[in-house]
């Protein structure tokens, strides 16, 4: 007897509290964790869905969507945060919002030890580099939480960041 896996409800209320904020322009470099987000913001001929080769690519985007008047997030994997440290000054000291939606690795169940120290510094990192950060551990709570960053990163012109548990996306298992 085969398994299917249970289908994954959060990405789907990840886009709807995009679509929500009013979020027009999504940049993310590709990810399996957001593959499903990136299909749905693709499909919606009310949004930009922008594939990127680097995450800095994405907070000098959305700056220059934000000084367009489109609002816009990032999407991006744990791994990027070190890619974007420099471009994070941009909306610190000018006072943009920026959005971010981060799927984590290097934390549980983690198979790749290439993705254990960002994994476990992204948090201290973003926080160093100002940015505000909200975690979800559970899907229940994932589409409230993407809500409530896109209002303070909008209404306060401050960067965010949603931080995805690895839990979310599911364990790999590489050792069958």
């Amino acid at each position: 007897m085969k398994i299917e896996p249970t289908p994954r409800l959060w990405p789907g209320e990840i886009f709807q509290a995009l679509k929500r904020s009013d979020v027009r322009q999504v940049a993310y470099v590709p990810d399996a964790g957001h593959v499903e987000l990136i299909a749905s913001c693709e499909a919606d001929p009310g949004m930009s869905a922008v594939s990127l080769t680097t995450e800095e690519e994405g907070v000098a985007m959305l700056a220059g969507a934000w000084l367009g008047g489109d609002r816009g997030a990032l999407l991006m994997q744990s791994s990027g945060v070190g890619n974007c440290i420099n471009m994070l000054s941009v909306p610190l000291h000018c006072r943009m919002p920026l959005l971010m939606i981060v799927t984590m690795r290097g934390e549980w169940g983690e198979f790749n030890p290439w993705q254990l120290p960002m994994g476990q510094n992204a948090e201290r990192v973003l926080q160093d580099m100002g940015v505000y950060i909200h975690r979800a551990n559970h899907a229940e709570e994932v589409g409230q939480i993407v809500y409530a960053a896109a209002q303070l990163a909008f209404s306060s012109n401050c960067a965010v960041a949603v931080l995805l548990s690895q839990r979310l996306l599911g364990f790999k298992d590489w050792s069958k």
